[in-house]
């Protein structure tokens, strides 16, 4: 059960606001207002601070991975309500690891920082690129259908292989990435590991094929494991197994739901 929030106003002076004030000053777009009109405001703009660093990855602004969980987890609750199509990508640099032993890892966080912000510019507004951990990124894509997921991530694959990277003065380098990608079960309460795992086999194979490639598991393709068979008829199935196990080839208005061997 949720506690109350007190009743009597809060006393600025009674709290320790020094480490908060600390991290939000770290950052010039995080940093707290000059001049506030009340102690209210002044508070507010530290609790929205906190919470937007919580949120973002420290060395390339973009949503760290609470963010991107939360943002998976909404997603898939909007495909099972509305059966609107949602694509996850998942993106890795290709080689980093030469990169920071060749030229060190300051090179190496110039390469995360270029590649991040050019993430951003490729994709919609609507759409959410985070740093999902080390040099791999991943991008959620809602309500997008399968003509543009291909092209959106050709576009990605495209665009980092052909730039070039200032690492130092007079000293330019070019990467590639490698991307694969999985669309959510349309009418289907799936779960992020699940989805996330799905994205996952896809980038293995661009990696293990050549990287710099781009594989999608397409949306007539999608492989509906037994915990979100589950997910879908178990209520109506009252325990029953053989009778999920009876219906686990067709969706609830009777299509086949083909499988990825």
């Amino acid at each position: 059960m949720a506690s109350k929030p007190p009743a009597s106003p809060v006393e600025l002076n009674k709290l320790r606001l020094d480490d908060a004030r600390a991290l939000l000053g770290r950052d010039s777009a995080l940093a707290l207002p000059a001049e506030v009109e009340s102690a209210t405001e002044y508070l507010q703009s530290v609790i929205d601070g906190l919470c937007e660093l919580s949120l973002k990855d420290p060395l390339t602004g973009l949503a760290n991975r609470r963010q991107f969980r939360t943002v998976l987890d909404r997603t898939i609750d909007m495909v099972a309500r509305s059966g609107d199509p949602a694509l996850l990508l998942m993106l890795d640099i290709d080689h980093f690891k030469k990169v920071n032993d060749t030229h060190g890892h300051q090179a190496g966080d110039k390469v995360l920082q270029t590649v991040a912000a050019t993430l951003l510019k490729c994709v919609r507004p609507m759409d959410t690129v985070a740093r999902y951990g080390g040099e791999e990124f991943a991008i959620v894509l809602p309500n997008c259908h399968a003509y543009f997921g291909g092209t959106i991530a050709e576009r990605i694959r495209q665009t980092i292989q052909d730039m070039a990277i200032d690492i130092a003065p007079g000293l330019e380098i070019s990467i590639t990435i490698s991307i694969g990608g999985a669309y959510a079960p349309e009418w289907v309460r799936s779960t992020a590991a699940l989805w996330t795992e799905r994205a996952d086999v896809q980038l293995y194979r661009a990696k293990s094929e050549g990287r710099n490639r781009v594989f999608l598991d397409t949306q007539q393709e999608i492989f509906v494991s037994a915990e979100e068979k589950n997910m879908l008829f178990g209520h109506l199935a009252l325990g029953d197994p053989a009778w999920i196990e009876g219906i686990a080839g067709e969706t609830p208005g009777g299509n086949a739901v083909q499988r990825v061997n």
